[in-house]
């Protein structure tokens, strides 16, 4: 962005686009967190699924078949094993629990609702053996590619082993087949539940969060047109600071030194230089070099640093008096040590307020205050003049003369604040605070 005269601000804010691009995010975060808790849900359900089918195996091995497994089974005994196999399609064999094996400690399957693996003998894993010896029951996915499977017709079971015993305590390995969508169910089941919880309070989120995106983006917007409106006064002060010192070198020193030179040529010309025309060049040339030391004072006063504030603001006022007006310095800074930028923004202000009481207010007498009272040094300058109505310096600003709201926006920078308190035909009074404990201690 570039103001009038075509120098670079700041990009400014556009508040939608602020907006829009934390919807995005929000969105994309939202989309995130559903999937997340989607996969977490299906995962939980899964394990729980899984643990139910490891029970339902485990009360149907011991509560169900172990009553009636005697050595009869063991032998596949024709009645003993019918007996079993009405219990099985009775009672075990539901919902999604599809088939049934019972397996001796030899690997033979000595009962299955398949009748035809009934007597079918097959290399036990040692997962298998292990719950034949105690462990735990144990759920994994069946793969269907063994000889055991080759009757199965679902896509993906789910299956458990659990130990059973004939009623002469000789183990048995109780096998359960599960469907597998069925154990995904449970999954899907429990992400069902939490999905409108967790979409909806994220939407709410969401919803309660762009409002307050709208305020911030608003707030920042509004902070850097502050900015920037401190930044263009700055440049446009600048600006006239540097016409106002061009404008002193050429209407004085220039025109001096200029004359001076044109005087010595002519007189050069000459047949000789008396003694008064040098004496004349000599006072010109005088004259030209305390002007430029007066400029350089009114830059940056060298006893600002060497003599302390206190003394620069007196040269300040000094430089009033062949103007005819009565100047007075009230200071009471003690022993306090100001920092170099709250002592020279002092300095500005009082420049700059005096430079308004010569052009502008036609005043007779100025009173500077300079004074530290908690940690705050405090300028004062108060004039006799003809004041003005605050109302009107946005007005000024506009016409370059921004001196007074730049340095307001220095103070601002410093911590501090500046005050300009006026109405027609009673003076005029500004104030400075500046800070300057914190930033001693910095």
């Amino acid at each position: 962005m570039q103001d009038h005269r075509g120098r670079v601000l700041v990009e400014p804010i556009s508040v939608r686009s602020f907006v829009l691009r934390f919807a995005i995010a929000g969105f994309v975060a939202l989309v995130f967190v559903v999937m997340l808790t989607a996969v977490a849900s299906r995962r939980v359900g899964t394990e729980q699924a899984i643990d139910e089918a490891k029970r339902v195996a485990f009360v149907s091995a011991s509560g169900i078949v172990a009553p009636l497994l005697d050595d009869d089974v063991v032998a596949m005994d024709r009645a003993a094993l019918d007996r079993v196999d009405a219990a099985v399609r009775d009672f075990v064999l539901q919902g999604s629990l599809v088939r049934v094996k019972i397996w001796s400690e030899d690997g033979t399957i000595v009962y299955s609702d398949e009748p035809r693996l009934i007597g079918e003998q097959f290399e036990l894993q040692d997962d298998e053996l292990g719950v034949l010896t105690g462990d735990d029951p144990v759920a994994e996915v069946s793969d269907l590619s063994k000889p055991e499977n080759r009757y199965e017709t679902e896509s993906k079971l789910l299956e458990v082993y659990s130990r059973a015993e004939t009623l002469s305590g000789a183990p048995l390995l109780f096998e359960a087949y599960f469907r597998y969508s069925g154990v995904t169910a449970v999954g899907r089941h429990l992400w069902a539940q939490f999905a409108p919880i967790t979409i909806g309070a994220l939407i709410v989120l969401e919803l309660v969060q762009i409002p307050l995106a709208w305020s911030m983006a608003r707030r920042l917007q509004s902070s850097q047109q502050e900015q920037e409106r401190l930044l263009r006064h700055a440049l446009d002060a600048s600006d006239a600071e540097r016409r106002r010192i061009a404008g002193d070198l050429h209407d004085g020193v220039v025109q001096e030194l200029t004359g001076v030179s044109l005087a010595l040529a002519a007189q050069g010309r000459g047949d000789a230089i008396t003694p008064q025309q040098a004496l004349d060049a000599s006072a010109a040339i005088r004259s030209s070099i305390k002007s430029l030391r007066s400029l350089l004072v009114e830059i940056y006063p060298a006893n600002l640093q060497e003599e302390g504030l206190q003394s620069a603001v007196g040269d300040l006022l000094n430089a009033l008096a062949p103007r005819g007006i009565a100047t007075r310095l009230v200071a009471d800074l003690g022993t306090t040590d100001i920092d170099p930028e709250a002592a020279a923004l002092a300095y500005r202000a009082t420049q700059e307020a005096l430079r308004n009481v010569v052009s502008h207010a036609a005043a007779t007498e100025v009173r500077v205050t300079l004074d530290v009272d908690g940690g705050v040094l405090r300028l004062v300058v108060d004039d006799n003049g003809r004041g003005f109505s605050t109302d009107t310096l946005g007005e000024r600003a506009e016409h370059g003369h921004v001196g007074l709201l730049s340095l307001a926006g220095l103070a601002a920078d410093l911590g501090g604040s500046m005050q300009v308190r006026s109405t027609p035909g009673t003076g005029t009074r500004v104030q400075v605070l500046i800070p300057i404990d914190d930033r001693m201690s910095q």
